[in-house]
Order: C-alpha cells, then structure tokens, then sequence
C-alpha cells in the first residue's frame, strides 16, 4: 500500500556531489510533495541555508572541500540551525563512521544504496518529531510558564527561549551573575534549592520576591533519562512603572492611569485617587492609545502585561 506524505510537506535540502544521487532524491521527495533545494557541496549548503533553512536535511558524508561531519558541525555549532535535523547517506558500514555521525549531531542515517520509500519513511518520521517539539516550544513559549532541564548536579541540559528570558529577568532582579545556556549551572540560590530537593526526593515551590516580582519554579523528574524538568512562572505582584515607563515611552503618570486601569477602576475613580479630572484621565488615555497603536483600555493593559511577564 502506498503512504500518503502529502501531510508532512515541507522544505528538504539534499546535499551530495553525486549527480545520479541529486536526481533520484529529487525526484523522490518531489513526487512526495516536498520542496527540495540542492547543494553539491558542504559550503555552497551553509551558504544557501543562510538565505532559506530547511526543515531537514540529507547530508552526503563523502564529498570535495567540506566533508558531512564539518558541514553537520558547523550546522548544529549555529544556534540559528541547530534544530533543523540531519539525515546522513553513506555507503559506509563502519561502526566508527556511524558513531561520529551520531557524536556530529545526525538524528539517523540513510545507508547507500538509496531506497526511496525507505527514504520518505525517515524524513516522515523526522520531521513529525521535529514539528511536535516545535509545536511544544511554541506552546511553553506563549504561556506564563517556561521550561528549563536539568541533571541531578544543577546543570541546564535544555531550554526554551521563554526558559532563557525567565533566567535572565531572575538573575537581573537579584543582583547576580551566571549564564542562561546549555551546560551551564542554575544561579546559585535555585542551584542549593535544587540540591536540597533533590535530596529528599520531594518537589515544591521556589519562591523568590524582590521589587513587587515573583518567580517560582518547581522540579519534575523526567523518567528514565536522569534529567528534571524546572516549571518556571513569573508572577507580577505589582506593576514596575519605571519599567513601563521607558519599555513603552509613556510618561510616569500615563503608566500610572494604566495601572489602576488595570484594576478595574473607571476614568472617574482614577480621577478621584490621581487628583484630577475625568477629562484629564481621558485625554491621558488617549496618549497612551496613540503610543501604543491600539484603540482599547484592554488591549492597552494587555500589551503591559505581556511586556511585564518577562
């Protein structure tokens, strides 16, 4: 029974100096449904994926100038592509070569000589867990949570971008030092948290406050891999009016109205707690909404809130 790949389009790049091997993937993953872009070459690769990256990538291991393990390198050595997955075609059977291409960063291997469907089973299979990982990233991305993992020593092994901007605002708000990247250690007062929960085996929250601002996180182990997954939440106790003073270029009082906007209180009762007039109040909004380009208290307040989230 032939599969229908029509679902999974997307944009494959092949790289190999062998015209016969170029035609038949080609035409292969056309016929599939997917658009291919062709490099002879390791450097001509890198090159066009600057312009447009692929959502996978076949990866000849033998060729002129750049080799595959290089070209692969120097892929996943780029935060910009380092998420694309690499398939690498080989002829080669040796268990050393196999190994560096998994140590290089490959998620599989296509052994030469090529068979299309076993071809378009791999990418299928590669692409859907690229996508799902995806759609996750969007979701914790786009949420008031983040996520961070980590091993039993405290060291980041995974993060999203959420997860790197909760770090940073966490280690900016308390004064401290430290990185937000793979392989570095949590900042020092969530690292001893961790290993004194790790120590128990119990998970709770990690409660921090400083300028109104709360952030918490809590430890969920991963099973079978050795690793814990940290939930992290920022939660805004009060709103920080020199912080949306100059993050959206208001004026102190403007930020001000909208705080208390933000609280439910109409231009009258904001009136009567700032000292002026409901006209005052009004016209103030009416700066702020040509500011910030919106037509709405509550698209207005809005746009404070997911500025103030991270």
């Amino acid at each position: 029974m032939t599969r229908n790949y029509s679902h999974t389009n997307g944009i494959v790049m092949i790289v190999d100096d062998t015209p016969g091997n170029l035609a038949l993937l080609s035409d292969t993953l056309s016929e599939a449904g997917y658009r291919v872009l062709v490099a002879t070459d390791g450097q001509s690769a890198l090159e066009q994926i600057a312009y447009l990256k692929p959502d996978i990538i076949l990866l000849d291991v033998l060729m002129p100038g750049i080799d595959g393990f290089e070209t692969c390198n120097r892929l996943k050595s780029n935060p910009d592509t380092a998420h694309i997955p690499v398939l690498f075609m080989t002829a080669l059977s040796e268990l050393d070569n196999l190994l560096r291409g998994f140590g290089e960063g490959a998620v599989d291997y296509i052994v030469k000589p090529i068979r299309p469907p076993e071809v378009l089973a791999r990418v299928d299979v590669q692409l859907t867990q690229a996508r799902n990982l995806q759609r996750i990233e969007n979701a914790l991305n786009n949420s008031p949570f983040s996520a961070v993992a980590i091993n039993s020593a405290g060291n980041i092994t995974w993060l999203t971008p959420g997860g790197i901007r909760w770090l940073n605002k966490f280690l900016q708000k308390h004064m401290l030092t430290g990185k937000s990247e793979r392989n570095s250690p949590l900042p020092k007062p969530m690292l001893e948290w961790v290993k004194q929960r790790l120590a128990v085996a119990e998970g709770e929250l990690f409660e921090s406050y400083r300028a109104g601002v709360s952030f918490s996180a809590k430890i969920i182990p991963c099973q079978n891999t050795g690793e814990y997954l940290l939930i992290l939440e920022k939660h805004s106790g009060e709103w920080e009016l020199d912080s949306v003073r100059n993050s959206l270029g208001l004026t102190f009082r403007e930020a001000e109205i909208l705080m208390w906007i933000s609280r439910g209180k109409t231009n009258k009762e904001v009136g009567v707690i700032l000292g002026s007039s409901p006209r005052t109040i009004n016209k103030h909004l009416e700066h702020v909404f040509e500011k910030l380009g919106v037509v709405t208290r509550a698209a207005a307040v809005s746009m404070v809130l997911q500025r103030q989230q991270f």
